[in-house]
């Protein structure tokens, strides 16, 4: 039985590392838009924009601070992570089905471009931050960062606009 997104959302202990063994059994195919969570779970296939996507859709709201990372690498298509602020790591879908789950990294764009490349013997060339919505099923770009421009030029960490908090009283 697929799982739903209603069963992640109402889990109320769902941690990062928790939610990444969810998707250990989930295949690889590559989409050229993100697909909608009922069609990402139902069909228990999908890719990096995904994984990623929804993760910060769950993540977020449970009080978990996450930034969406596009990496542009060179002579491959790009990769997305999300990165979990209080983990210091970020969840990767290549990395959903071994031990570590989450790969440590310093929050920086930089740095976890560099990570991720790496990780897949590749070169990268820019790195972005942005948010997503899958009511227009838009990317908003809010941060970016080019290997080759100065790295004392990089946006600080988070430099994405953070989004209202469901649960704060005001």
């Amino acid at each position: 039985m697929a799982m739903s997104i209603g069963h992640l959302r109402g889990q109320p202990d769902l941690t990062p590392k928790k939610f990444s063994r969810m998707f250990s059994d989930f295949n690889f195919e590559l989409f050229d838009y993100v697909q909608t969570p009922e069609e990402f779970l139902r069909t228990k296939s999908g890719d990096c924009d995904d994984y990623a996507c929804l993760a910060d859709d769950v993540l977020k709201p449970k009080g978990f601070e996450t930034r969406l990372i596009h990496i542009r690498l060179v002579g491959m298509t790009s990769h997305a992570v999300c990165y979990v602020t209080e983990d210091g790591a970020y969840l990767d879908y290549n990395n959903r089905n071994i031990f570590f789950t989450m790969t440590r990294s310093d929050p920086s764009l930089r740095k976890i471009a560099g990570k991720v490349a790496r990780s897949l013997n590749a070169n990268w060339t820019s790195a972005f931050e942005f948010d997503f919505s899958y009511n227009n099923q838009r990317k908003n770009i809010t941060a970016k960062v080019v290997r080759t421009q100065d790295p004392s030029t990089d946006p600080p960490p988070g430099k994405a606009a953070p989004r209202p908090n469901p649960f704060l009283v005001e």
